[in-house]
């Protein structure tokens, strides 16, 4: 019976071996080494054994010979560079820089296989003392020994910048050779790239667009300047694009936008006869956009532009609101400012990528100009009259919103939309009481938009007259079913219309035809009799009438005329003559209205169904008149003296404004109030500012006319004054 095995406590606790080296190994090594990296250099590397090498170079390293396997691996290829070197600085004119891509190409070559062999030193012994890696320091060694060898450094900045300044001037290069020279220096280190080409061909490249620049300021207009510029430009970034570094690119067109566009901004914008107002002025599109395109890329480029194009507007919108001539006609003026806007919008989208700065100058500039006429609402007014009466005929619907939102964009420049209301609710009621709309979906179009942009206080009385117009149409059908027996004879049709929706008109009345007054005696039972608590008052003046008249050979005609135009007529069927004084003692119409009457009568070519003695232009109180039997058109049908809408009298113009600024007064007091509700108590100047405010969608307040509502409302105990800030006011609830 066998004992069992017993647990052995035997352990390695350290080991020391002893190798013997001979002291000459390492001197054999790195002369075997020192052989191969010559022969590389001199291209005779097919011979070698490489893992041989590898090993050489591994059993130094390993062999604690790392020291002189480095040092003896830079002394070599600094000997070699040198050599190098001279063989550069030897080679003549155009062969220097192929001379130095070619060293340069063999270097990297035998970089490589140098760091090959060196891998294990590269790996253990380099990071151990923080050496340079074999890979970098072949760069370093050739930046010291070759590019900034002072035969070369030198030279090497000249050849280059001259190449650039070849292809400046319309010369080939070649690119590729230059591109590796380039690219060798980058690869040196980018303060390798800056210190020896960057920064130099910057400063070089500044004087040339200087000169450059100055040459074409003298001889070129702005728009082949411009051209010049962009080309340079582009020449720039193409040329970064194939040789340089691609961080140069925003450093070299920097150079330029400054030489060449900032430097020489003014002189450019305000160049005599082909400066920013002449491309405005000519619709030079493609220079207006390189303009754009090139002064954007400088501070305060574009500014500078748009500060030009605003004063220009600006200036044209002057001229047309202070050119009598132009405002004579109000259609052709709004018409003239919409074809400026088109212009302007055309030139910011085209030219101007639809900059939204420029839009918003182009907008404040019309703003300005527009306001400087105080009859622009009028006019505006005057020119929705004429598109909604006749000018839309065979438009289609697209182009009638077209024509509908120019106006709404021209409105919005209104500073008084107040007034703009005034008149559009006297043109529109003129336009439905005549029947002489081209559209009722244009007219509906038109209030809708009204409404969007201000609101349905705005609009709620408009849209009350077209209301009535489809009443009054329904009443009409009703008085004549329940009076059958008036199938024969004159027909009437009546327009009833609420007091406060349409313009107010004072009422005036004239002495009807027997038979008239007759059929309107009827309407007026009948109506009352259907709707209680109301009362009529007849708007003569707004009425129109169709007569059927005979003349002296039997020629007949209907004439379209107004109601005092038919008193008048009738009064004919009596008697051959009348005077004036006759005439107005039987119509009652006023004299004003009887006398524009008479003219349109007797004093129209073409239309004067009467006629007058003694005969002259205007209508006198001693005037007599008779029809003309003479009378003859070659239209059965004829219309007389039909008014269209026109611009207001004096008068009538002052009789306008005195109503719009009674309409702001309570507008002015309720904004007061409901501020004042809101703060409680605020001081003079901040009661000015919030009013503006609030009331700009419909007018500019005048603060002396807020001043007066203030003093109102303290008057009526709403407001009152700080016992001791006489300019502070306090809401009295």
């Amino acid at each position: 019976m066998s004992n069992p095995q017993k647990k052995r406590n035997f352990q390695i606790e350290a080991f020391k071996h002893k190798v013997v080296v001979d002291p000459k190994y390492a001197d054999k090594t790195w002369k075997i080494l020192e052989h191969a990296i010559h022969e590389i250099y001199n291209h005779n590397a097919s011979g070698l054994s490489f893992e041989e090498l590898y090993r050489n170079a591994y059993n130094m390293v390993l062999h604690k010979f790392g020291e002189k396997l480095y040092s003896g691996l830079v002394s070599t290829m600094t000997a070699h560079l040198k050599e190098i070197s001279k063989s550069i600085e030897d080679s003549q004119g155009g062969l220097f820089l192929e001379e130095l891509n070619r060293k340069w190409n063999d270097h990297n070559k035998a970089l490589q296989m140098i760091r090959d062999i060196l891998m294990y030193m590269d790996r253990t012994f380099i990071p151990s003392t923080r050496k340079t890696p074999v890979h970098e320091l072949g760069l370093i060694l050739w930046r010291d020994n070759v590019i900034y060898s002072p035969k070369i450094r030198s030279r090497l900045l000249d050849t280059l910048l001259e190449l650039v300044l070849q292809e400046r001037t319309g010369e080939v290069i070649n690119r590729g050779l230059m591109r590796n020279i380039i690219k060798m220096l980058m690869d040196l280190g980018s303060s390798v790239y800056q210190e020896e080409f960057e920064q130099p061909f910057l400063d070089v490249s500044a004087e040339f667009y200087k000169g450059e620049s100055q040459k074409f300021i003298e001889s070129c207009d702005c728009g082949e300047y411009l051209k010049k510029a962009e080309k340079r430009l582009n020449e720039e970034i193409d040329r970064v694009t194939h040789y340089l570094d691609a961080k140069s690119e925003v450093k070299i067109t920097n150079v330029v936008e400054k030489e060449m566009i900032a430097n020489h901004m003014l002189a450019l914008v305000h160049m005599e006869n082909s400066g920013l107002v002449n491309m405005l002025l000519d619709d030079k599109y493609e220079d207006l956009g390189r303009m754009y395109s090139l002064f954007r890329r400088v501070p305060n480029g574009l500014s500078t532009v748009r500060d030009v194009m605003t004063s220009h507007i600006r200036d044209i919108g002057k001229q047309l609101v202070s050119d009598p001539e132009k405002l004579k006609d109000p259609v052709e003026f709004v018409q003239r400012l919409l074809d400026e806007k088109d212009k302007y919008d055309g030139i910011i989208g085209s030219a101007f990528g639809n900059d939204k700065t420029f839009q918003n100058a182009l907008n404040s500039s019309f703003e300005y100009f527009i306001n400087l006429n105080p009859r622009s609402p009028e006019f505006i007014s005057l020119f929705v009259d004429d598109k909604l009466r006749k000018g839309l005929k065979g438009v289609s619907e697209e182009d009638v919103e077209v024509i509908l939102d120019k106006v709404m964009m021209l409105f919005r420049y209104l500073q008084e939309k107040d007034v703009f209301e005034k008149y559009y609710k006297q043109h529109l009621a003129k336009r439905l009481l005549s029947g002489k709309t081209v559209s009722d979906d244009a007219e509906r179009s038109l209030i809708v938009k009204l409404k969007t942009e201000c609101g349905y206080q705005f609009t709620s009385k408009l849209e009350g007259m077209f209301t009535d117009m489809k009443t009054s149409q329904d009443t009409m059908q009703g008085f004549y079913s329940s009076h059958p027996e008036l199938s024969e004879g004159p027909t009437l049709t009546v327009q009833v219309l609420t007091t406060g929706s349409w313009p107010t008109q004072s009422a005036v009345t004239c002495n009807l035809p027997a038979e008239m007054s007759s059929l309107c005696e009827k309407f007026r039972s009948y109506y009352l009799g259907t709707h209680s608590g109301r009362r009529l008052s007849w708007q003569t003046n707004m009425g129109t009438a169709d007569v059927k008249a005979t003349f002296g050979k039997g020629q007949k005609h209907e004439l379209n005329v107004s109601t005092y135009q038919m008193c008048v007529l009738m009064l004919f069927n009596t008697c051959d003559r009348l005077s004036y004084k006759e005439i107005e003692q039987a119509s009652e119409i006023p004299a004003v209205d009887l006398k524009r009457c008479l003219q349109s009568l007797a004093l129209v070519k073409g239309k004067n169904v009467l006629r007058k003695e003694p005969m002259s232009k205007d209508v006198g109180e001693d005037d007599v008149f008779f029809v003309n039997d003479k009378f003859a058109s070659k239209f059965y049908k004829v219309k007389i003296g039909t008014v269209v809408a026109q611009k207001e009298s004096e008068p009538e113009k002052q009789e306008t404004r005195q109503r719009v600024e009674e309409d702001r007064k309570p507008q002015i007091e309720a904004a007061i109030v409901r501020i004042m509700k809101s703060r409680r108590v605020l001081d003079h100047n901040n009661i000015i500012a919030e009013v503006t405010k609030q009331l700009q969608s419909r007018f500019l307040a005048n603060p002396t006319e807020i001043k007066k509502r203030i003093e109102s409302l303290i008057e009526r105990d709403f407001l009152e004054r700080d016992s001791v800030d006489r300019k502070l006011y306090r809401y009295l609830a």
